[in-house]
């Protein structure tokens, strides 16, 4: 309060009887707005030391101890004949008889639904199980993204919807199911999910089409594009053979369609299998893809348009064999967690770091913490499609994985984990003398968790 403000209010109290009215009036408004401020701060500071805890409970190594089963009895002449290697936690997985099949795919009992009051149980993921959409059916979002518009603070999720039969195209063939063709969901909250339909659909008809039904339509990713107002989906087109290896491109004027197709390409004359798109704070956004028979990766900035590669083009990672790349930034480095490549066998995750998307690019180990070691080396038996980043939780990420089921690829699970940016590396980089220049990725493994804020 100036001491000329409080001049010119005397001036105009008559006689200035009114003065020490004003004053005082002034000063308890001063006094309110100043107590008012600091219960503020005081909110956010309980609110910070909240967060602060709830942080630390979820990077608390929580672990997971599963047997095998014990070995099906066979007859000492069968033993004799062709003796049996032990079988592998791998094995049991991908063994839809398997006695420890509840474990990995826990059936509709279980089922994780918005519509019911779990009390202080709701907002809880439980990765691996099946998880309802607002109609009461599995969400249907394999090996998708998200797309966040701040203006209206909702989220979208984009993936394969595969709720067709699992069949296999020839006798070696991969499991597959025919296109359908790119789901999307909106929230508000990230667990509880409606579904808005297929927003790019499969072609029933024309089998000369990128999108006819016996293709392969995998790993679809949305941007929205500031200067055009348009949204922006890349995704990996395949035949049946996956010898076509290509890009696909398609454009709506709204998050939940519908898309537009407008063509498939090989980018820069590379084979283009698994893909993901990243935007940049400055606009600018990105093209990477496991190429080369997925021996190397490849990055390209995108045009303005985010419809086609640009001529700028990195090979990274190279003869290291690394698919499923996700892509996010925190403090200015980029970091990339990658899969090995045992198609729908689950392997062992890789982070890498780099101070520029363009690269060098370093691996700094597997990010997977607790579980078990079998559970850290297979990345809880799933595979990683996409990091979320947290508005108003720095260092806090969703790191969104598929858990594939082969014999049942519609019944294939999502893993949602918690991903933090902030510990020590357990590795050291080969190219800086062996002094760390990032902080280790950490994805923790919880059977059942929540975000901070709920």
């Amino acid at each position: 309060m100036s001491r000329d403000f409080l001049q010119s209010t005397s001036r105009l109290c008559s006689g200035g009887r009114l003065f020490p009215l004003v004053v005082g009036s002034l000063l308890l408004l001063h006094l309110f707005s100043f107590a008012h401020q600091r219960n503020g701060q005081s909110g956010e500071t309980r609110l910070s030391a909240i967060q602060s805890t709830q942080f630390h409970i979820l990077e608390k190594v929580e672990e997971e101890n599963i047997q095998l089963p014990q070995p099906r009895k066979r007859s000492a002449r069968a033993a004799k004949r062709k003796p049996k290697r032990p079988a592998t936690f791998i094995d049991e997985f991908l063994d839809e008889s398997s006695q420890l099949r509840n474990v990995f795919f826990p059936d509709q009992r279980t089922a994780v639904d918005p519509r019911k009051d779990y009390g202080n149980d709701t907002y809880y993921y439980h990765p691996g199980k099946i998880w309802l959409d607002t109609e009461g059916n599995p969400i249907q979002a394999h090996g998708g993204g998200i797309l966040y518009n701040a203006r209206t603070k909702m989220y979208y999720w984009y993936g394969e919807y595969k709720d067709g039969p699992t069949y296999h195209a020839h006798k070696k063939g991969a499991a597959r199911v025919d296109v359908i063709g790119v789901s999307c969901y909106s929230s508000k909250d990230l667990w509880t999910w409606k579904n808005e339909g297929i927003v790019l659909a499969a072609e029933e008809k024309n089998e000369i089409h990128d999108l006819y039904k016996s293709n392969v339509l995998e790993r679809p990713k949305v941007i929205y594009n500031d200067k055009t107002s348009k949204y922006v989906m890349w995704m990996h087109i395949d035949d049946s053979n996956y010898t076509k290896a290509s890009v696909g491109v398609a454009i709506s004027e709204l998050p939940t369609g519908p898309f537009r197709y407008l063509y498939s390409k090989q980018p820069h004359g590379y084979d283009s299998r698994d893909m993901t798109l990243f935007k940049d704070e400055d606009g600018v956004a990105y093209l990477i893809y496991s190429s080369e028979h997925n021996k190397d990766l490849h990055i390209s900035s995108l045009n303005e348009e985010y419809t086609d590669v640009t001529q700028s083009m990195r090979k990274i990672l190279i003869g290291q064999h690394r698919e499923a790349p996700t892509l996010f930034k925190h403090q200015g480095t980029y970091y990339m967690i990658t899969s090995g490549c045992t198609s729908w066998s689950p392997n062992e995750a890789l982070a890498h770091a780099s101070e520029s998307i363009m690269g060098p690019w370093e691996t700094i180990g597997n990010p997977c913490m607790g579980g078990n070691k079998i559970f850290r080396l297979t990345t809880f038996f799933a595979q990683g499609t996409f990091v979320v980043p947290l508005s108003g939780l720095p260092g806090l990420f969703i790191f969104m994985a598929d858990r594939w089921n082969p014999a049942d690829l519609k019944d294939s699970r999502y893993v949602w984990l918690p991903l933090t940016v902030g510990r020590p590396l357990d590795r050291r980089p080969q190219n800086n003398f062996g002094i760390p220049l990032w902080s280790r990725l950490s994805i923790y493994w919880h059977k059942k968790w929540r975000l901070p804020y709920r």
